[in-house]
């Protein structure tokens, strides 16, 4: 199933994008599933017909959801939300607010992305279009399985382990917090393997890829630019980038002088910065985008005679090769600032942190003895060099 998601900063348009896109490859003969994970939800608004937490078809071959994380509580969550609930209740809070407090800042978000692996495993639909959140509560989420990895490969067993020999004495200990069951844990690891499983989907390069909204404004191409440098470093593939409302050649009012100036430096920006990923462009439309007529006028402008659910371009986030002195690690980190890189290396782990986001590389077991040498960054790539301790 082709997976597509839309992000951007909040504003650009990224809704009207995803729905003109799932409309005009459901006119080319696609079952489509458009499906909303933003906790704002927009696409009633831009279909101006009322869409619910299951699949409503809008048009022929088109269909609709705007997601309600009650459904994927009972799966997902239930057990790890009962103790946590427990936990709070022991610390004094009434049930309501223990319960209510169990429910973690962002998890409307992350229970959309659950839903996306449950309509990939179903396969119902040719392709799936998601409307995300902005761009950085986005960012975070697709960055949590690997944040979560090594908490769960390395101290998640040694937590359950020393809980199942600790429990019995605790829990009749009035004095201390109840101890977590063993269905508990085991209830983390499942929900672990669900996130990993929505990013094995969103990784798949042949099959998914992202797509940046944005305006020719300064500060939405700076997110932009940041969002696209930390895509590449989780290994999220961006195929296009879609530039919003951009103002009409039919404009020429003096008025729209100066905009139009700052229009056309930053698409100078956008190229540079994207460059060869493909740049789509939209026009700002003399009227409000929502509708069907409008967001098939929207689908005309964006794609043209490209076909949508096309995977637009291809490239890797990083690659191992040899050199004369032992290996280097390339990773494609186009619009990277040096002095926001960190490197570290442990046994078979590369450590790579850009700015507030890391992530650890798992290198082949012949990597592990090697120690890292010295890094630098070329034209968009940070190459960091692995060499034997004496060379």
């Amino acid at each position: 199933m082709r997976t597509i998601l839309y992000t951007g900063k909040g504003g650009v348009g990224k809704t009207s994008v995803a729905a003109a896109t799932a409309l005009k490859a459901a006119r080319a003969g696609k079952k489509v599933l458009v499906m909303s994970t933003d906790p704002a939800h927009s696409l009633s608004d831009a279909f101006d017909a009322p869409i619910g937490p299951d699949p409503k078809e809008m048009a022929g071959g088109l269909w609709a959801q705007e997601m309600d994380h009650t459904a994927m509580i009972e799966d997902n969550w239930a057990e790890i939300q009962s103790y946590v609930s427990t936990v709070f209740e022991w610390q004094g809070a009434n049930t309501l607010a223990a319960e209510e407090l169990a429910m973690l800042p962002g998890m409307d978000e992350l229970f959309g992305l659950l839903m996306v692996r449950r309509h990939h495993q179903g396969g119902e639909y040719d392709a799936l279009i998601v409307d995300a959140a902005p761009t950085g509560e986005t960012l975070k989420l697709l960055s949590l399985p690997d944040q979560m990895n090594w908490y769960v490969e390395k101290i998640l067993p040694i937590q359950r382990r020393a809980a199942k020999l600790v429990r019995p004495f605790a829990n009749r200990a009035k004095s201390l917090p109840p101890f977590p069951e063993d269905s508990v844990f085991a209830a983390g690891q499942r929900f672990y393997e669900a996130i990993a499983g929505v990013e094995e989907v969103l990784t798949d390069r042949q099959h998914a890829s992202v797509r940046l909204v944005m305006n020719a404004e300064k500060m939405v191409i700076a997110e932009a630019r940041r969002a696209y440098t930390y895509l590449n470093l989780y290994d999220y593939g961006v195929d296009a980038v879609v530039v919003n409302r951009l103002l009409p050649d039919t404009v020429t009012d003096p008025y729209f002088a100066r905009w139009r100036e700052a229009q056309e430096r930053h698409m100078k920006t956008i190229a540079e910065s994207f460059d060869p990923i493909p740049i789509l462009t939209a026009r700002l439309f003399d009227r409000e985008m929502f509708g069907l007529e409008a967001l098939a006028g929207l689908a005309e402008d964006v794609f043209e005679e490209t076909e949508p659910l096309e995977v637009l371009f291809r490239g890797a986030a990083h690659d191992i090769r040899k050199n004369g002195e032992g290996y280097e690690v390339v990773f494609n980190l186009p619009l990277a600032d040096k002095r926001e890189v960190d490197l570290s290396k442990r046994g078979a782990e590369l450590f790579v942190r850009v700015g507030t986001y890391r992530r650890n590389i798992l290198l082949p077991d012949s990597l592990a003895r090697l120690s890292a040498a010295g890094a630098s960054i070329e034209e968009g790539r940070l190459k960091v060099r692995l060499a034997d301790a004496g060379v």
